[in-house]
């Protein structure tokens, strides 16, 4: 209950700011000019008790921000009668708390999220079949089903036979892999085939999903808090303010010129112009697609110096696709597809469903086949238009009855695709080719590098669980830096760590789909989820989520932090020039209190609307 109280205070504190300034309104409307003085000077006070705890406490830990200032600001205000100015400030400040408390309870919101997507229940065989038990009550020696489609929840060996799993989430791996008996499967990985057997080697404490939980965890709590850009400048505005008050004050002996100098010196420059700017550039980041979780990610954007990318799903699409089809002299490319299509169209194997996307693309005539035999994880054989087609791994054309190790080698072209998924395909009996799956890149990822570099960021990389020739084939081509492969999720933390630790290099933006990408994302000081077809436990972590397919949308998103940071900065600077412009005149005695508080709403209408030509195009 106290937990909830807390959440819900600043929100409900700028409720009532904003409620005391109506009033005031109203009752001024209707000629009670002094109730509504008594209205305002309240909605001060109220502001004014918890501000005073908060800056007193900053101040023992040694922190000054924007929000000294502002207590200053309002207590003159309220000492000199200026009570509406003070409630106004009162009110931006209250509003800004809240949104700020927004954004804390969000980032505890995505570790919950996370935890949430863990496998919950298993199927545990017992002495009466399978029975569905709670997944944390899994131990070692357990005996775990894992139908198809189901997620792995713990890690575990292969009981009998083979297994395909996808591994993407956890590896970036892009291609399902075929597990065999006895080799490890991890949790959080899913079952891409038919259903298998696995045998605990871990309880799903220990196992590999847990510690990515862990790692996310450690992730958040190590990354550095980041300095407010209002509040990089209210330490200096503070002491210009303080110097130039009590300058005025000993010199003419009069305290109206010190308190005329704290309410022209009212931050509002500082409170509203940046956070006014950088609203603004969410708002044209959301124009282009990409939603930018709070200033303060938009900040980090606006200064970027290094990006890392994953491959799978970032980079590339995600999803394997047709690459080549290599084809004996006997058969054409087309019908060789066409042929292992009309088999494939019944097998429930992720390469087999991206062989018959790619038949139907090409507008071939796939036949229902006869006698279908298939083997999960390994290959199927089938009749079709009276010719035997038999699709799978050389073992498995071996298997039945093919030569296919020596008849591969008079395939042209085979042995440029070492590294890549191949299908073989047999006919009647003779190998009659191969079919080269891989996953393709992203036509706007050249683009989308090239435009990173124009935007000020020097050094672009790979950071993917993939294999290191794919990884650095696709780094070629898109003019990458440095490529970090066959990562882990622990070791992609680490590689974003080791960025971190280069002043050179910070801040550092991650960008990835997969859960494995989560600890990274957390890690980054800007971490970009590509959310149209990514992990939602990637897009939760992340600082920013790209909500449309197209990877160029990271290099808009870094433009539109770097325009929205220079003209947030243009905003408070020119803002806090004419205030001390101002402060000069009224510390002179030229500027009375009431003058004062006038010219300053004109300085802050002048820098708000500097702030909004971050909406513009």
């Amino acid at each position: 209950m106290s937990e909830r109280l807390a959440d819900h205070a600043p929100r409900l504190l700028a409720l009532t700011c904003l409620v005391g300034i109506v009033t005031g309104a109203i009752l001024a409307f209707a000629g009670a000019p002094d109730a509504a003085r008594i209205a305002w000077g309240a909605t001060v006070a109220i502001m004014l008790v918890p501000l005073t705890v908060e800056v007193a406490r900053a101040l023992l830990h040694g922190d000054v921000g924007v929000d000294v200032i502002a207590l200053l600001a309002m207590a003159s205000a309220l000492a000199i009668g200026e009570v509406l100015a003070g409630a106004i400030v009162a009110l931006m400040l209250s509003g800004g708390n809240a949104l700020e408390s927004a954004a804390a309870r969000r980032a505890r919101r995505d570790l919950t999220t996370l935890l949430e997507r863990a496998p919950r229940t298993a199927q545990r065989r017992t002495d009466d079949g399978w029975q569905e038990v709670p997944a944390d009550s899994i131990v070692p020696g357990d005996i775990v089903l894992v139908r198809a489609g189901d997620m792995v929840a713990v890690d575990g060996t292969i009981r009998e036979g083979e297994a395909v799993v996808d591994e993407s989430a956890m590896t970036g791996e892009s291609l399902p892999v075929t597990v065999g008996r006895a080799e490890p499967v991890r949790s959080g990985t899913t079952n891409a085939g038919e259903a298998f057997e696995i045998v605990a080697t871990r309880s799903a404490a220990e196992s590999s999903y847990a510690a990515l939980v862990r790692l996310v965890a450690q992730a958040e709590e190590e990354r550095a808090p980041f300095v407010r850009l209002a509040d990089r400048y209210a330490v200096y505005f503070l002491a210009v303010t303080v110097a130039l008050a009590a300058g005025a004050w000993i010199a003419s002996g009069d305290a109206v010129r010190a308190v005329a100098v704290l309410v022209v010196a009212t931050p509002c420059p500082l409170i509203l112009a940046a956070p006014i700017a950088l609203i603004g550039g969410l708002s044209r980041a959301a124009r282009a697609g990409v939603i930018i979780k709070g200033g303060t990610a938009i900040e980090r954007l606006g200064e970027a110096r290094t990006v890392l990318l994953d491959k799978t799903g970032t980079l590339t699409l995600g999803q394997p696709r047709v690459q080549e089809i290599i084809a004996s002299d006997s058969l054409a490319p087309d019908e060789l597809l066409r042929l292992a299509a009309s088999v494939d169209q019944l097998s429930a194997h992720v390469l087999a469903a991206a062989l018959v996307r790619e038949a139907r693309e090409r507008r071939l005539a796939i036949e229902p086949p006869r006698e279908v035999v298939e083997e999960p994880g390994e290959g199927i054989e089938g009749i079709v238009d009276g010719r035997r087609v038999t699709i799978g791994s050389s073992a498995w054309l071996e298997s039945r009855g093919y030569d296919a190790h020596d008849e591969a080698r008079r395939l042209d072209g085979l042995e440029n695709a070492e590294g890549l998924a191949r299908v073989m395909v047999g006919v009647d009996g003779h190998l009659a080719g191969a079919i080269v799956m891989a996953d393709h890149l992203r036509e706007d990822a050249p683009r989308m590098v090239a435009a990173l570099r124009e935007a000020g960021v020097v050094h672009v990389a790979m950071v993917t669980g993939d294999r290191a020739p794919v990884a650095e084939e696709i780094a070629q081509r898109v003019g990458l830096d440095q490529v970090y492969a066959e990562r882990s999720p622990q070791g992609k933390l680490e590689v974003v760590r080791a960025m971190r630790a280069q002043p050179d290099l910070r801040p550092v933006v991650m960008v990835g789909d997969g859960v494995n990408d989560a600890p990274a994302l957390a890690m980054a000081d800007v971490g970009i989820a590509m959310g149209a077809a990514g992990s939602t436990i990637s897009a939760e972590t992340a600082d920013c989520v790209i909500t449309v397919d197209h990877v160029d949308r990271v290099a808009t998103a870094i433009r539109v932090g770097r325009r929205t940071l220079r003209i947030a900065r243009e905003s408070v600077l020119w803002g806090i020039g004419l205030s001390v412009v101002a402060m000069i005149f009224a510390a002179l005695g030229y500027l009375p209190p009431v003058a004062g508080a006038l010219l300053q709403e004109v300085i802050d209408v002048a820098v708000i609307l500097n702030a909004l030509r971050v909406l513009r195009v």
